[in-house]
């Protein structure tokens, strides 16, 4: 997505992960520490787009935090518990 590549969004996701000091803050809330490596939109681009450049609508997430809030963890193959799933078909 092209917005993701603009430079109002790289200055904004760097004021985000400062604010919050590199750490997710999920796994803070859980009393655990990971460095966050993601920013994420708390409303999202699609459904709130003018939210989309407000530093008060992100937070800092490392990357397992981040795809648990997209539901990016599925079962593969019938196989038990919570694995990445890639929707990329190459």
């Amino acid at each position: 997505m092209k917005f993701y590549k603009s430079r109002e969004w790289m200055r904004l996701r760097l004021q985000a992960l400062e604010r919050d000091n590199y750490e997710c803050q999920e796994c803070k809330r859980k009393g655990r520490y990971r460095r966050a490596q993601c920013v994420h939109h708390l409303k999202e681009v699609k459904v709130v787009p003018i939210l989309a450049l407000t530093l008060s609508n992100l937070e800092s997430l490392c990357n397992s935090c981040h795809n648990k809030m997209h539901d990016r963890y599925g079962t593969i193959m019938g196989q038990q518990g919570k694995r990445f799933v890639n929707e990329e078909k190459w």
